[in-house]
């Protein structure tokens, strides 16, 4: 193995466990080399779907160089050798080709590879860590000199003000402007940071997480929409939405891994009244939002999905913001969304509000949006129908956007 390639693998593998497809979309500015994901194994032949979108077959001759390595691991010190048929579908693979090869399947010199169950068990671990550690929400104020980052976080009641300390140590990334995948965020400094964007950071924090002292940071600019459905086009899985402020229909595209809930007519009317304040933690009040939600169709809440994109991240690579199951945590009712008892945590509600199609909109009908905001057009990254009731209360729009990134709104995470 060249000194320049081992170099190369070395950088590669450094920041792989934050961010495995980024770091190794590197490795493909090179021609006798890629990265991307087994999807069949045949014989001694290897076909890998490059990060490009390529498809590519290789073989693999028993002089090929195989080894394992686990996610985020900084050398080749550890690294198992494999045998070939230790590779399976689904493993993530940077391969490097025998010099001058050439043919439909040239020959492989050497393989590097991370199993996709070794990448699933990373990712859960910094997804739960996420949960744990985590705290969301929208961007009061940046003071990029002392590195303090003023969120607001949750809405109505359970709002709260959170600062973020960050430090020449903390990693700060921004999400893209067309994605919410955790995997799509790049390298951004604390400039990049302006009031009104969704931010989620991971660290220590204090006991009721209104301090925290970060050791990663991933930030958005996204577009809230509030309005009612002109047309549904679900062959193209469109659909116009007339924007109550500003009175103009917007085109709004809904992917596949956009995430698109409806509100039951009692839950909705449950949060509308705790965010206009008509409701106090705990008493009858609080029983009856915890019963709405709790007997609301589509199980409990979820603590987290596989992915920034978030999402990837997640949403996507590992550790997810957006798939970190929100500041509240495997399915407890809390007074203020940071965990506790006895209160209410309306992004669990939001959680428990059954997934739908975007053919089972209907003109006419009130959503609540959160989409990127590109230069390319509006694609949905949440979409809230049955929120009519919510529309009369303010505090719903900081509602939503926080549970997009902070609670499980948009995938942001998980390998590629």
């Amino acid at each position: 193995m060249s000194r320049k390639f081992l170099r190369f693998l070395l950088f590669s593998l450094a920041i792989l466990g934050a961010f495995p497809a980024s770091a190794w979309r590197l490795a493909a500015q090179a021609t006798n080399r890629f990265v991307g994901t087994i999807t069949a194994v045949n014989g001694d032949t290897l076909t890998v779907k490059t990060d490009a979108g390529e498809v590519k077959q290789v073989e693999v001759p028993a002089s090929a160089l195989i080894r394992r390595v686990e996610p985020g691991q900084k050398d080749l010190s550890s690294a198992a050798a494999i045998q070939f048929s230790d590779l399976s579908i689904g493993d993530r693979v940077l391969v490097r080709l025998e010099p001058d090869a050439a043919g439909p399947n040239p020959p492989a010199s050497q393989i590097i590879a991370i199993k996709q169950a070794d990448v699933a068990a990373k990712q859960q671990k910094e997804r739960e860590d996420w949960q744990r550690r985590g705290v969301g929400g929208l961007v009061k104020s940046v003071d990029a000199s002392s590195g303090v980052i003023v969120l607001t976080s949750g809405a109505g009641a359970t709002a709260k003000t959170v600062t973020v300390h960050t430090t020449k140590a903390t990693v700060l990334r921004r999400y893209a402007p067309t994605s919410v995948k955790f995997d799509d965020a790049q390298p951004a400094p604390i400039d990049a940071v302006h009031a009104g964007d969704q931010l989620r950071a991971r660290g220590d924090k204090n006991a009721d997480g209104t301090d925290v002292t970060a050791d990663e940071v991933v930030s958005g600019t996204f577009r809230n929409i509030s309005g009612t459905v002109v047309t549904v086009d679900v062959a193209s899985s469109t659909l116009v939405v007339k924007d109550l402020a500003t009175k103009k229909p917007v085109t709004v595209v809904v992917k596949p891994d956009a995430q698109i809930r409806r509100l039951p007519d009692r839950m909705a009317q449950m949060l509308a009244l705790r965010l206009k304040g008509g409701a106090q933690n705990g008493g009858a009040q609080n029983g009856g939002a915890q019963q709405a939600a709790a007997g609301a169709p589509g199980g409990p809440a979820r603590s987290g999905q596989g992915q920034w994109s978030g999402n990837n991240p997640p949403p996507g690579g590992s550790g997810s913001p957006a798939g970190s199951g929100g500041n509240g945590g495997g399915g407890q009712w809390s007074g203020n969304g940071q965990g506790g008892s006895g209160g209410w945590d309306p992004q669990q509600m939001l959680n428990r509000a059954p997934a739908i199609q975007t053919s089972d909109l209907q003109k006419g009908e009130a959503v609540m949006i959160v989409s990127t905001e590109g230069a390319s057009g509006v694609t949905a990254i949440t979409l809230l129908a049955g929120v009519e009731p919510l529309l009369e209360a303010p505090a719903a729009r900081d509602l939503l956007s926080n549970w997009s990134v902070g609670g499980g709104g948009a995938e942001a995470a998980g390998a590629q």
